[in-house]
Order: C-alpha cells, then sequence, then structure tokens
C-alpha cells in the first residue's frame, strides 16, 4: 500500500493516441488524477469513464489533469476509445501485473470469454504535482467507486483549506 505523502512508483505507458504518457512529466496546477480501470470488458468502467469524461473541464478549471489507465492490449483500449462517450479523456493502456502491484491495485483472473485472463481493479488516485499521493481509493471489483462531484467537492475544499493529506501513519 502506498501511503499519502509519499512518491508514487515510475509510470510510463502508450496512450490510444499512439503518443506516450508519463506520470513524471505531468505538470498540473493541483494535481493528476490516475484513474485505474479494469477495461473494454467492464460495463461499469464504461459509464464511470463516460461520467468522468462529462466533467474534464471541470476539473482543468481546477488545474488538474486526468488520464485513464488499463491492462488492456492497444486494440481494447482503442476500441474503449472508439466505442464509449469519451472523446476528450487521454486513456493509456498496457499496464503491467508488476506495476499495478505496484500502486497497490487488486488483481483479478478474467472469469469469462470478454475479459482478458489477468487485469487489475479500479482504483482513483490524486496524486500532487510532486508525484506524491495525496489520496487513494482501491476497489477490489468494480462497484461502489468514488463519485466524481465529490471528488472535485473535494479538490476544491483542499485548496482552499490547504487540507493536508491524511493517513499517512
Amino acid at each position: 500500500m502506498i501511503k499519502p505523502n509519499t512518491d508514487l512508483p515510475s509510470l510510463k505507458l502508450p496512450l490510444i493516441t499512439d503518443k506516450t504518457w508519463e506520470l513524471s512529466g505531468q505538470q498540473s496546477e493541483t494535481f493528476t488524477v490516475l484513474v485505474f480501470y479494469r477495461g473494454l470488458h467492464c460495463p461499469v468502467c464504461k459509464a464511470y469513464l463516460e461520467d468522468l469524461a462529462t466533467k474534464l473541464k471541470d476539473f482543468n478549471k481546477r488545474g488538474v489533469k486526468v488520464i485513464a489507465i488499463s491492462s488492456d492490449s492497444e486494440e481494447r483500449a482503442k476500441k474503449s476509445g472508439d466505442t464509449w462517450n469519451v472523446p476528450e479523456l487521454s486513456i493509456a493502456y498496457n499496464l503491467t501485473e508488476d506495476k499495478a502491484r505496484a500502486f497497490g491495485l487488486f488483481i483479478s483472473n478474467g472469469i469469462s470469454d470478454k475479459e482478458p485472463n489477468v487485469f487489475s481493479e479500479p482504483g482513483v488516485f490524486l496524486v500532487r504535482p510532486d508525484n506524491t499521493l495525496y489520496a487513494s481509493a482501491i476497489q477490489t471489483m468494480p462497484f461502489a467507486r468514488p463519485n466524481w462531484n465529490d471528488i472535485l467537492n473535494a479538490i476544491d475544499y483542499i485548496n482552499k483549506n490547504d487540507y493536508p493529506a491524511r493517513g499517512g501513519k
């Protein structure tokens, strides 16, 4: 488990736009939000990321960068980008099992033909500009994820009150 106020592991992944994304290269004013999702096979992920895509301007107004990350292959990730209503959301793929574990994500084996053999379960990380963890929410299954409006309100509160990261003991 990564504790708040500690450095996150390095993370460099390909994007569905044929570019490369790297955590250490983010120049956010306040936070970078890492949204780890299960992959193309997950209808809950689809709805969650489509909801997020409608709020990207709200995150941008707060100086927050957002990326969605999965262990999907390039083909599956690009299909998500093409068929889900997420036109402006940055989507990264090829998250390895080792890297997912380094972030403390839970790992599952596929249970149907639609699922990859192995994939990571969801997680949302708020990362400071210095690449330290501010907060995270990690799930063992697709359900009960943090609400985007709650996260936006939390970011407002954090910034207004200079609220410190909690849970670092």
